[in-house]
């Protein structure tokens, strides 16, 4: 009963912070037909600088970190962050009436990491004075990115392939990824079609300001503008994001009612299950490298939790079929609470593992 009262507390505590806050609010305004809107060239330019911000942000920690006690806590999470969309994509993907792009954008944001859960970790460890590795901030964005890219692209080419399909169907030609044309499934694009969708979304808008403000903050010095532009206006801008996001969230909902129980299962369940991924790789980069107990449950933590800030606009702006009431809704509104009463668990567990 006591740990029901508590997830209760957690979720009404998400519901008043920003990110759900401002998606509920556009919710609101939407069933009462507001007309309130945010043209699309300035939604456009939000995500641009939102992504710029986040890139920008990892690349400086990663510059400022210790990169060869980095190296193997980072291809852990990379393939943490790659695991879990896998995961999600033989899951939540193959229940029945569950959309394929919601699955891949809710898998995609569980993948990815929650700054604000990563933070609660760390002051849970620091008011039990373990000690963690000062670069851990930096190992999210090679959790981020792999997932989010993953998901993207799984997203896609399954919606490339049921084109296919409804194309060959109509007995039309088919012609996908700079491959041969033809109908029958095109199971012979295979090659090709990958090669074309790994490519699309690598330039798209989303991904490649991701990319560009990872790049800027890695090899350049963009503290200056970084401090007095970006993170200034970075909460503001995510609050209108979420707004918007909200608007479209209701428009969407009816789509929800009937497997509203798959992503409720799916938001408890997919902490545990990937905070115990991150766990063991942490457990097995502490026996390569004396990867501290701190470190081992940060990872589990980081793996367990799900992205409220750099996930939302990234999908939104790669996945604008995928509906924002499933993908936000699980992640923000289940998923993080669930994570972040997890926290003790993962102390002890990492405890219990490799010891104090």
């Amino acid at each position: 009963m006591e740990m029901i009262l508590e997830l209760a507390g957690a979720l009404v505590a998400q519901a008043q912070k920003p990110t759900l806050a401002f998606l509920i609010g556009g919710m609101v305004l939407a069933a009462l037909s507001s007309r309130l809107e945010v043209p699309e060239a300035i939604y456009k330019w939000i995500v641009m600088l939102l992504l710029l911000k986040v890139g920008m942000s990892a690349g400086i920690s990663v510059r400022e970190a210790d990169l060869a006690a980095l190296a193997v806590p980072a291809l852990g999470a990379a393939v943490i962050g790659v695991a879990v969309v896998l995961l999600g994509s033989v899951t939540i993907a193959r229940l029945r009436g569950v959309a394929h792009a919601d699955a891949m954008a809710t898998a995609g944001l569980f993948g990815a990491v929650s700054a604000a859960t990563l933070a609660a970790g760390m002051a849970m460890l620091d008011a039990e004075g373990i000690a963690y590795e000062g670069f851990i901030g930096a190992l999210y964005p090679f959790m981020d990115v792999p997932a989010l890219v993953t998901a993207i692209v799984l997203g896609r080419l399954a919606a490339e392939r049921r084109a296919a399909r409804a194309g060959s169907a109509q007995g039309g030609v088919v012609v996908l990824g700079g491959g041969d044309g033809g109908g029958g499934g095109g199971s012979g694009l295979e090659p090709g079609l990958l090669r074309a969708i790994l490519l699309d979304t690598l330039r798209s808008p989303a991904i490649s300001a991701l990319l560009l403000g990872l790049a800027l903050g890695l090899l350049a010095r963009p503290e200056s503008v970084y401090e007095g532009f970006y993170e200034p206006l970075f909460r503001g801008l995510l609050s209108v994001l979420m707004l918007i996001m909200g608007f479209e969230a209701w428009a969407r909902l009816s789509e929800m009612r009937k497997v509203a129980f798959a992503y409720v299962l799916y938001g408890l369940a997919a902490p545990f299950v990937h905070g115990a991924l991150g766990l063991a790789v942490g457990v097995l980069a502490h026996q390569i490298t004396g990867f501290s107990l701190g470190g081992v449950v940060l990872l589990a933590v980081m793996a367990a939790s799900s992205s409220d800030i750099s996930g939302p606009p990234t999908l939104r702006g790669a996945l604008p079929e995928a509906n924002p009431s499933a993908y936000v809704g699980t992640s923000t509104g289940i998923g993080t609470p669930v994570a972040i009463l997890s926290i003790p668990f993962w102390i002890w567990a990492a405890g219990a593992l490799i010891g104090g």
